[in-house]
């Protein structure tokens, strides 16, 4: 099918247009995604992405080189997707909450040794206090 056919399928808001840009841009289409992503999965997802803002744009633009237009569209969106991977690759702001998790794997600074001995001491220490007098207590 001719572009200006295609292009008049849009503008008619005829579902054939996106069947029809399918058909003749798709492998256009998923080559430029393909080689931006280099993932099948989110290239596919770019290319179905590209046909919703074909649709949602064409009425108030009209292209006039079809192929150019998808593939500028699917460019766009594959960008987009690769810098929002490398961002999630980051942290994505998710750096506390995988700070807290390993908080939990972190041994504790206080032992089980260390507590005995603390409670131990604090033992010693009001023994030791209640044999003191009360003034020689309360300077202490």
């Amino acid at each position: 099918m001719e572009d200006s056919r295609i292009i008049e399928l849009y503008e008619s808001r005829d579902q054939q247009a996106i069947s029809q840009s399918d058909i003749k841009y798709g492998g256009y289409c998923y080559s430029v995604g393909y080689n931006i992503l280099g993932v099948r999965e989110d290239t596919e997802e770019c290319v179905n992405e590209t046909w919703l803002r074909a649709w949602n744009s064409i009425p108030p633009q009209k292209p006039k080189m079809l192929s150019a237009f998808f593939g500028r569209i699917t460019r766009n969106i594959a960008f987009d997707r690769y810098r929002a991977s490398k961002t999630a690759k980051r942290g994505k702001g998710e750096i506390a909450a995988v700070l807290e998790e390993l908080d939990e794997c972190i041994p504790d600074k206080d032992t089980t040794e260390s507590l005995c001995d603390g409670i131990h001491l604090e033992g010693l220490i009001n023994e030791f206090l209640g044999e003191l007098q009360e003034r020689d207590r309360n300077i202490f």
